[in-house]
């Protein structure tokens, strides 16, 4: 567990409970966990297990039952420039262009307009979109699209980078190119990550701790530390990445199971 002073992010005995046509879901209980700053850190578990909730709680776009979320030492309440957030789902105006899509946001926030082209061109560069700024999210591939997503994230130049699943809809090799393009982002620019996903080896390959949830309510079951070389391209074959992914797939399995056995029988 990470010292105190060191964290930048800090999640005190969090719960979360949703309640639908009056039936309550524990969806979260006593979570703690603390981020340094810089630190990549991915969030595994079964499907249900409330990765997700947890993300958008850290956001700020979900209200807390009970226990503290900080960042910084100020205690989240709702979204802040602080902290972006990549979807899944690519969430981008169909009617704008890559550009259009980044500027929208920095134009909300009265940024000047030199300002606001200078940045929103740095960013298309960063993620490898230079000569697409004029095109439409209909003419963009999956990768493309999500480039663009986070372009527009990061050019609020938020601490702090949330990602839900971020490469779940792209194919095996567009989401391979996407992980190495994200890791190459990390390094040039030192943000905090958090990254929510269900694919083990995805988060073995990117994070340096694995946060593993247990099966709903959701708890911290273990973090590891990966101790793996992102720089090595084939690191995903060395026999140290494959114990970690089956040190930390036999954890996911477990609770996975425990899911399974708590549903109701048909």
């Amino acid at each position: 567990m990470t010292n105190g002073n060191s964290a930048l992010i800090r999640l005190e005995n969090i719960s979360k409970i949703f309640v639908t046509d009056e039936v309550e879901t524990h969806a979260l209980e006593e979570i703690h966990l603390q981020i340094r700053r810089g630190e990549y850190v991915s969030i595994s578990g079964p499907s249900g297990c409330g990765k997700s909730t947890l993300l958008y709680l850290v956001g700020g776009f979900l209200p807390i039952e009970a226990g503290r979320i900080a960042v910084k030492g100020k205690t989240v309440t709702a979204p802040g420039p602080d902290r972006g957030i990549v979807f899944q789902h690519f969430a981008l105006f169909p009617w704008k262009t890559v550009r259009a899509n980044i500027l929208y946001g920095l134009e909300r926030q009265g940024m000047p307009r030199a300002e606001r082209e200078r940045r929103a061109q740095a960013f298309i560069d960063l993620v490898g979109l230079s000569g697409f700024e004029d095109s439409y999210p209909s003419q963009l591939s999956g990768g493309m699209k999500q480039r663009t997503a986070i372009a527009r994230t990061l050019a609020f130049d938020p601490d702090i980078l949330l990602m839900d699943e971020p490469f779940g809809a792209l194919d095996a090799q567009t989401r391979a190119l996407m992980q190495t393009e994200l890791l190459s982002i990390w390094n040039r620019t030192p943000k905090t990550v958090i990254f929510v996903t269900h694919d083990v080896q995805e988060a073995v390959y990117l994070a340096q701790r694995i946060a593993v949830m247990s099966a709903r309510p959701g708890r911290i079951k273990a973090v590891i530390e990966t101790k793996v070389d992102h720089r090595d391209p084939g690191v995903t074959r060395s026999k140290e990445f494959v114990e970690k992914v089956d040190e930390i797939w036999n954890l996911v399995r477990e609770e996975a199971i425990k899911a399974e056995a708590k549903k109701p029988s048909a």
